[in-house]
């Protein structure tokens, strides 16, 4: 992995560790919080490398529209949903029920980004 990259999804996984339970974000909403807004798709990425750091919650880190897109990056073929429903988050077909009502964004609920660098 280029050191850049790795820069960038550990900064990536500094605000994924602030979502708190219950409560979900977007790819999207971290990557334009990074000053980075094109770049969902690498913090995509970011949370699909993060199985192993159990601080990351990337099960509550889904697409822009509450899909759980990453799920087939989570050992067994319905955990991303079950951790999901175990913090009260309803999700059928592979969606998020009320995503708005869940919905964490970092710009609102951290503030400043450069409070993580």
């Amino acid at each position: 992995m280029k050191p850049e990259n790795k820069n960038f999804f550990e900064r990536v996984y500094r605000v994924a560790e602030q979502i708190p339970y219950g409560r979900v974000t977007s790819y999207g909403a971290i990557a334009k919080y990074l000053g980075a807004a094109r770049s969902a798709r690498m913090v995509g990425w970011a949370m699909n490398g993060a199985g192993n750091l159990p601080k990351v919650p990337a099960h509550r880190v889904v697409n822009k529209i509450g899909l759980l897109t990453g799920k087939h990056h989570f050992d067994g073929t319905n955990l991303m949903q079950q951790l999901l429903e175990n913090e009260g988050i309803q999700v059928i077909d592979n969606q998020i029920q009320h995503f708005e009502k869940h919905f964490w964004d970092p710009f609102t609920e951290l503030g400043v980004q450069e409070e993580l660098d």
